[in-house]
């Protein structure tokens, strides 16, 4: 990947030669630092703009994820935590917002709204429920997909959680799925606002964890019915799939499954970094 200092300096993106040649440039990526970047959305020129500008506090939270893993839980999770002294759960947002509401997209939010990319030369993407499963598992095997290669993605957070525990916390969606209470307090204690012996005494956890269930989220009317402006999905409810972990066999064969194991062990090998 390039350094920081490297790709500020100029304003030209950093884009493949083979990129126009792929698939991926229809669906509207474009390869830029070693990632496949959802061009349509977050143009370039607003990450350089990104980089060189933005200065993050102390007390900032960012909620950094992939897409489908698990991300629209987190944010309610981290949502409540923060906010549990000022809300019930009876009368929290969450009842009548999305988790994406009321903690917004960075890429949206931040990048396009401080910039002012011609979008006009972008091609329009086409969504990945276009291509066929074998089509997609070939372009995420070789890295192409949003925010891409995933081995890169994580492995930039894997280290640095390492490197400053204090600042990165390093949570995969099957440890929050085993055991939620426990990573739920985990969670807090990083966050800085722990549970107390009280809060724990009387249920509170539980209450949080429970409240912030993919069932319940998804039952949620604002979430059954609701829309949001400036996002690619059209509805709420299409942030909740399955909630469950393991369920790619039911799209994936076995000699498939066993091929990308592969390669993600390969990309890891070192890193003490494992999926199971």
């Amino acid at each position: 990947m390039e350094s920081k200092e490297s790709s500020l300096e100029t304003s030209t993106p950093n884009v493949s030669p083979s990129a126009a040649a792929s698939n991926a440039y229809a669906l509207g990526l474009t390869q830029f630092q070693g990632f496949w970047i959802p061009s349509s959305r977050v143009p370039t020129s607003s990450i350089i703009s990104f980089q060189k500008y933005f200065q993050a506090l102390d007390d900032d939270i960012i909620v950094a994820s992939k897409p489908k893993a698990g991300t629209t839980w987190l944010k309610a999770l981290v949502f409540t935590i923060v906010n549990r002294h000022s809300y019930t759960l009876s009368n929290t947002p969450l009842n009548s917002a999305n988790p994406h509401q009321l903690i917004p997209f960075f890429e949206i939010k931040l990048y396009r709204e401080n910039s002012n990319p011609d979008l006009s030369k972008i091609p329009s993407p086409r969504f990945m429920d276009d291509w066929p499963v074998e089509d997609c598992f070939e372009m995420f095997c070789r890295g192409e997909e949003g925010y891409g290669p995933f081995w890169d993605h994580v492995l930039g957070y894997w280290n640095m959680s390492l490197e400053k525990p204090s600042n990165v916390l390093f949570l995969r969606y099957e440890q929050l799925k085993e055991d939620p209470v426990a990573q739920t307090k985990r969670l807090a204690e990083f966050l800085g606002f722990p549970f107390s012996i009280e809060e724990e005494k009387t249920g509170v956890v539980n209450q949080i964890v429970d409240f912030c269930s993919f069932n319940n989220l998804k039952d949620l009317e604002v979430n059954k019915t609701g829309k949001m402006a400036e996002t690619i999905l059209p509805n709420n409810k299409l942030f909740f799939r399955s909630g469950k972990v393991g369920d790619y066999v039911n799209y994936l064969t076995p000699t498939a499954v066993e091929r990308f194991n592969n390669i993600l062990e390969e990309k890891l090998s070192g890193s003490g970094l494992t999926f199971k």
